[in-house]
């Protein structure tokens, strides 16, 4: 008797691993462009941020800039599933990008990301630019 494949066993569809890729490469202006709002926005109600060393710390400790975990946390599973030697499913294609359709949707006086991706938007011309280049790899 024959083992049955496993789903993942088969050969990747072709327009996937571009697909994923062209949403990892348009993730990562809007995630600098975030950074750098948010850096901004600090200094201006904290202090000048002293060094990069200082910024790395502010990132990864500081509750002003938690909120933009979640963006990370994803930019980091589609680098995961891009670098896995596994062959890449439409499932899991599908479920990255529908997460960062999820994840991307601002609202107005919002609460944890969607609220404070809002306030990006609404001070940065280059927030906007970038998360219109990631509107374009998420659109169903």
């Amino acid at each position: 008797m024959k083992p049955t494949p496993s789903p993942s066993s088969g050969p990747e569809p072709a327009e996937l691993r571009p697909r994923l890729t062209g949403l990892r490469e348009a993730l990562l202006p809007l995630h600098k462009a975030l950074l750098e709002s948010e850096r901004v926005s600090y200094e201006a109600a904290v202090g000048k941020i002293t060094s990069p060393l200082h910024f790395l710390q502010l990132l990864t400790n500081d509750p002003w800039f938690a909120w933009l975990s979640p963006l990370t946390g994803l930019i980091a599973a589609v680098d995961e599933r891009l670098e896995s030697k596994e062959p890449l499913t439409a499932a899991e294609a599908e479920a990255l990008i529908a997460r960062a359709r999820t994840l991307l949707r601002a609202t107005e006086g919002g609460e944890g990301f969607s609220g404070h991706f809002d306030e990006a938007l609404q001070r940065s011309p280059e927030v906007i630019f970038a998360q219109a280049a990631v509107a374009s790899w998420i659109k169903p």
